[in-house]
């Protein structure tokens, strides 16, 4: 006999938060409903889910918005860094995505570090750009320019 269950966390092969499948009663009652995986598929379940779901999407729809906000702020900027560096241009050092949350909080836009996406830390002068994501569909692109500190 097959039973309806709401899904709370992604199972392997079933399906992923939220979604109303079918499944064996053995295998809700014993492995899905004990390990809070699912819940029943009542009406009154269903109801919960759904307004949870809305719920849900406005504050996404609003965090979405925030960020496009903060995306227009970040790509209007270039993020001068000066660094000490050698002859040929080469740093003495390097300058990672905490110099560039240092450089953007300056400039009054606080981005945490870890949003700042660099495939590695910056070792030459010149004019780079950087990927700050945002969001998950949010992303924007920030011009750095690293000059030599002058001594």
């Amino acid at each position: 006999m097959n039973v309806q269950v709401i899904l709370s966390e992604e199972v392997t092969n079933l399906g992923r938060p939220g979604d109303v499948v079918k499944v064996r009663a053995g295998y809700a009652r014993n492995f899905l409903l004990p390990r809070k995986l699912a819940v029943e598929a009542n009406p009154k379940n269903l109801r919960e889910f759904e307004h949870a779901k809305s719920v849900a999407m406005l504050k996404r729809e609003a965090l979405k918005q925030k960020a496009a906000g903060l995306k227009e702020r970040i790509e209007a900027l270039t993020v001068a860094i000066n660094a000490r560096a050698g002859e040929e241009g080469k740093l003495f050092g390097s300058v990672t995505n905490i110099d560039i949350e240092r450089a953007l909080r300056d400039q009054g836009v606080d981005v945490d570090r870890r949003r700042i996406t660099l495939a590695e830390p910056i070792k030459q002068l010149g004019d780079f750009t950087v990927t700050v994501k945002l969001e998950s569909e949010v992303e924007a692109r920030l011009k750095v320019t690293v000059t030599a500190a002058g001594e």
